[in-house]
């Protein structure tokens, strides 16, 4: 177990590099992202324990970073003034690349596993955008049409398909876009019973597989083939699972890279937990039987939100990194708290 202390910086994201099994980011804010800076952090995991290795400060706060699918040294932050910067961590003080469409905080940006060359970002403004840094300006903007302007807190894209995205929303709503037939979404399904969904993740083993979080403190999970719009436009279909045991809501959901049925979850709760998906193993009717029973594990160390969660690539699987408003990143091993 490591730890790292973003002094007078909280914590909103955390990623482990794709290329280097000792390099992570994290993207964190001060005054919990209110009013003030950000900076991003790049550490390295050391025998001696984590060290900053470089940071880049930001006239507003940070509330996710991406590392680039196609260079090893760059990495995309979504900043809360609206606007979307590159860096390269070989360099010193300034961005590479600078964008401003977004008219409200950026909240979300992920990098396309499969076509690699561009990435999207997802607003306070309800918009989703598609980028390429070799292009002054977005390639597409997707516009949620199906009611009033809505908060759109996470976006990414399938790690099977290249042209579809996942987007979850202040309006309970998680929406399935293919930007090759339209801007409009293809599939809505009401994810939450009207409660705001923060997070979802796509399986790295099922490519039709998707977990969603919310503030009702559940997490539910999906297999997109069921959801069949109706007339009105909005899938008739419900959750395939539904795991319940946090105390507050759930602000990141993260499917394993190694393990098709483990997944962890940051809450408001203070805690992360790790969970088994029972539908790997189930039929969808029998495992809606059985709810929230794959509860394997909970972590404690954090003393506030934990807000930011991801699984390492590298060595043995189970090794995690955390974040939380508590300054802390933690580096751990979840099967010290699994049953």
């Amino acid at each position: 177990m490591y730890s790292f202390r973003t002094t007078g910086f909280n914590g909103y994201a955390v990623q482990y590099s794709p290329y280097f099994d000792s390099k992570l980011a994290c993207a964190a804010s001060a005054n919990f992202g209110l009013v003030g800076n950000g900076r991003l952090y790049i550490l390295a995991l050391t025998p001696n324990g984590i060290t900053a290795e470089k940071w880049f400060d930001t006239q507003d706060g940070l509330f996710d970073c991406a590392w680039s699918e196609t260079h090893e040294n760059q990495i995309v932050t979504a900043t809360g003034d609206g606007s979307i910067k590159l860096f390269d961590i070989t360099l010193n003080d300034y961005p590479i690349q600078s964008w401003r469409e977004h008219t409200r905080e950026v909240f979300s940006v992920n990098w396309n596993m499969v076509e690699k060359t561009t990435f999207c970002t997802s607003s306070w403004d309800g918009m989703i955008k598609i980028w390429s840094p070799n292009r002054n300006k977005s390639l597409m903007t997707l516009q949620p049409r199906d009611g009033p302007p809505s908060c759109t807190y996470t976006a990414e894209y399938s790690p099977y398909n290249a042209s579809l995205l996942a987007s979850c929303s202040s309006d309970s709503k998680l929406r399935i876009w293919d930007p090759r037939v339209g801007d409009s979404a293809v599939t809505t399904a009401i994810a939450h019973n009207g409660a705001e969904v923060l997070s979802l993740d796509w399986n790295k083993y099922r490519p039709d597989i998707i977990a969603t979080s919310s503030v009702d403190r559940t997490i539910k999970i999906w297999d997109i083939r069921f959801l069949k719009p109706n007339p009105q436009g909005m899938a008739n279909t419900g959750p395939i699972n539904e795991l319940l045991g946090h105390e507050y809501a759930i602000r990141k959901v993260a499917w394993s890279p190694h393990v098709t049925e483990l997944l962890m979850s940051a809450s408001y709760d203070m805690t992360v937990r790790i969970w088994e998906d029972r539908t790997a193993a189930k039929s969808p009717i029998a495992t809606r039987l059985h709810h929230g029973g794959g509860l394997q594990g909970v972590w404690d160390r954090h003393s506030e939100f934990v807000v930011g969660c991801d699984w390492s690539l590298w060595g043995t699987e189970g090794w995690v990194c955390t974040v939380g408003w508590d300054e802390m990143v933690w580096v751990w091993d979840v099967r010290t708290v699994m049953r």
